[in-house]
């Protein structure tokens, strides 16, 4: 019991005095963290990201040659040197609705001092552009958009429109350039029904011979306070309103309203009113002019 006792007292004596063993080296252990548990893990994440299955609604962004993509599917935006393609429709139909207002098939961009026909969503069916500073008119404005149905640049400068701007719009059916510098009318639409040209400087070089004569659904045509010599010739069957007061016509003739070759049966059944003062020309010096007219124009008579 008293060796027992001895052993205790001289090793609690000597164990203060006992260096521990030096831990391994440090130097070691992180590398191995860094290329198997980190490194592994990481590229568990990319992976997961490359590969994960996204929801398709997620907005989307990335950058490559300069290009941004926000839900490539709605819209895109191209550098410079890119040219045009359908994405880039996508972006300018967006910048037109945020100038503009864009509802159920129709472009409203009335008063906002536009100086072009600005870029439209190729379901446009109605376009009002009322009151602002276009100039001209070109065929490009409207070559993607077929549903084009109305059409109303009431208001602008336009000083000139390219001959087909409107020609294969095989749906437009009204037409307003009224309160313009137009001087010389392009080819129309084979629907159209009804076109008002109102204030401009229309004169009658401005208008071809057959410019009306194909027009078969054509019921309403304002040329009036314009600059015209004479009744543009090949006046539909359709028409039911036409205006050409205060222009310059001085003189009509027997078949400027009526067939010729003295048919004294015909009767233009769907003529209305026709408005002709403000005119050089006396009426009254020309009255087998209107045999075929249930009524006689508005106008001055002697």
């Amino acid at each position: 019991m008293k060796t027992l006792q001895k052993f205790c007292l001289l090793f609690f004596f000597f164990m203060p005095l006992v260096k521990l063993a030096p831990p391994p080296p440090q130097q070691n252990i992180a590398p191995f963290y860094e290329d198997t548990i980190f490194k592994q893990g990481y590229e568990d994440i990319l992976f997961k990201e490359d590969y994960e299955e996204k929801p398709q609604d997620a907005v989307k962004y990335k950058e490559n040659n300069d290009i941004l993509v926000f839900n490539e599917d709605v819209l895109q935006m191209q550098g410079d040197e890119d040219g045009p393609g359908e994405s880039s429709t996508n972006f300018t139909d967006l910048a037109t609705c945020l100038l503009c207002v864009c509802l159920s098939g129709s472009v409203y961009c009335e008063e906002t001092e536009i100086e072009n026909v600005p870029p439209l969503p190729k379901e446009t069916g109605y376009l009002y552009a009322r009151f602002n500073k276009i100039k001209k008119v070109k065929v490009s404005d409207f070559a993607d958009i077929p549903s084009l149905r109305r059409i109303d640049l009431t208001g602008n400068r336009i000083q000139e429109i390219e001959d087909g701007a409107f020609a294969k719009l095989l749906l437009l059916e009204e037409l307003s350039l009224a309160d313009n510098m137009i001087a010389k009318l392009p080819v129309l639409p084979p629907k159209l029904t009804s076109l008002n040209a109102n204030n401009n400087k229309i004169k009658s070089r401005g208008i071809k011979a057959n410019a009306f004569k194909k027009l078969n659904n054509l019921s309403y045509l304002y040329l009036g306070h314009n600059a015209l010599e004479a009744v543009p010739a090949n006046l539909p069957e359709s028409l039911r309103i036409l205006h050409l007061q205060y222009n310059n016509i001085t003189t009509i003739t027997a078949e400027t309203f009526c067939k010729g070759n003295n048919q004294t049966r015909y009767v233009r059944q769907r003529m209305d009113e026709i408005r002709m003062e403000g005119n050089p020309v006396i009426l009254g010096k020309y009255p087998n002019a209107f045999m075929c007219l249930r009524m006689l124009p508005i106008g001055t008579y002697f």
